[in-house]
């Protein structure tokens, strides 16, 4: 076996969401051979690679079948998450990938959603931060159980710096984590922008993989706000597959397709998709109308990320501070798991087709 026929078996392998063998890719690292025995590094595009195990077993098929049907292989894996920044010297310089989570109402999971989003990369070794932009309505602390703590300061290149809090092995950052739960944030559109752009400047997020906004519902001064000082990888849609709900969310993907907003909709995500109760496990109820998600994707031509089922361990998780996806549901943490799957792809793919992109810019 020699280094150049391994390469050779290997251009046979693709990675399935890029269309490329992994040798062009350049994702092939350090190999080496003794006697039968080889081990080879691949370089996946993210930590959270949801077709790790596909690429492994083509890989040892590849060498079996192409140099030596006796080759003992040892595939290992690292990550590189890939970006598309183009001011690595501005915001959030070490910040890979910043997934803004929407909706075009209240009340269609949007903070369960993006919560979830965020520990389920995490789980697959990504380094991820969730700041919580709902300034008037901020659920983080609630869903992470840190209601009361303060974040404490540093001086980073003599500026004063917000130390994100850390649970569950994500970074916090939410504007309840700043002020009394009991008082009102009555503030008018600029003194909220004001803030959002704090959360990006003056909090010190350090290297990440993703940074997931949760964002308040409909569309407006905050929205704006964010899409002009940072440059946001794509946004994801929430909906419910009600009528009203995605009567709602179409403005949300208009917003984000107007040519004043140059930022693309990684996808759409059905919450309260369906009810299945624990003593029917094989039953589904569609309480709130059935596929209308899948739809409305369809319709606009967009990804569908998946469903999330209408579950009270879900809702009870979230109101103890300890959300589904650091419990022991195994069924009701597989939705998510999926969707989570389906982002980072999408984020991938984004990554490696699409040309640089410009901060955005509105007219204004």
């Amino acid at each position: 076996m020699t280094k150049e026929k391994i390469l050779e078996a290997l251009g046979n392998v693709q990675e399935p969401d890029l269309g490329k063998d992994i040798v062009t890719l350049n994702m092939v690292k350090d190999i080496e051979i003794n006697g039968n025995y080889v081990s080879f590094t691949i370089v996946l595009t993210t930590p959270a690679c949801p077709m790790k195990d596909m690429m492994k077993n083509a890989a040892v098929n590849a060498i079996k079948l192409l140099v030596n049907k006796e080759a003992a292989v040892n595939v290992k894996f690292t990550a590189n998450t890939t970006t598309k920044r183009n001011d690595p010297g501005t915001v959030l310089p070490k910040v890979k990938n910043i997934i803004a989570v929407v909706s075009g109402k209240g009340g269609v999971g949007k903070s369960t959603v993006s919560s979830n989003l965020a520990l389920a990369l995490a789980a697959s070794g990504a380094k991820v931060g969730l700041m919580d932009a709902d300034i008037y309505g901020p659920s983080v602390p609630i869903m992470f159980g840190v209601r009361g703590e303060r974040p404490m300061m540093i001086e980073i290149e003599g500026k004063g710096m917000i130390v994100p809090l850390e649970k569950y092995g994500i970074k916090l950052m939410s504007i309840g984590l700043l002020v009394d739960e009991k008082n009102a944030v009555v503030w008018r559109g600029p003194m909220a922008s004001s803030a959002i752009r704090q959360f990006v400047t003056d909090v010190y997020w350090d290297e990440l993989d993703y940074l997931v906004v949760d964002m308040p519902p409909g569309t407006g001064d905050i929205h704006l706000t964010l899409m002009q000082t940072v440059p946001v990888t794509g946004t994801v849609i929430v909906t419910t597959p009600q009528d009203v709900a995605l009567a709602d969310a179409k403005k949300g993907i208009a917003m984000f397709g107007q040519a004043q907003l140059n930022v693309p909709v990684i996808g759409l995500v059905e919450n309260m998709s369906y009810f299945t109760p624990a003593e029917l496990p094989g039953h589904k109820y569609y309480i709130f109308g059935k596929e209308g998600g899948r739809r409305l994707a369809d319709e606009y031509d967009l990804p569908f990320l998946g469903q999330i089922p209408l579950v009270q361990s879900i809702r009870e998780g979230g109101d103890k501070g300890a959300p589904i996806m650091v419990s022991d549901d195994e069924i009701t943490k597989k939705a998510f798991e999926e969707f989570a799957n389906h982002v980072v792809r999408s984020v991938s793919m984004r990554n490696a087709n699409m040309s640089t992109e410009k901060l955005v810019e509105t007219v204004g």
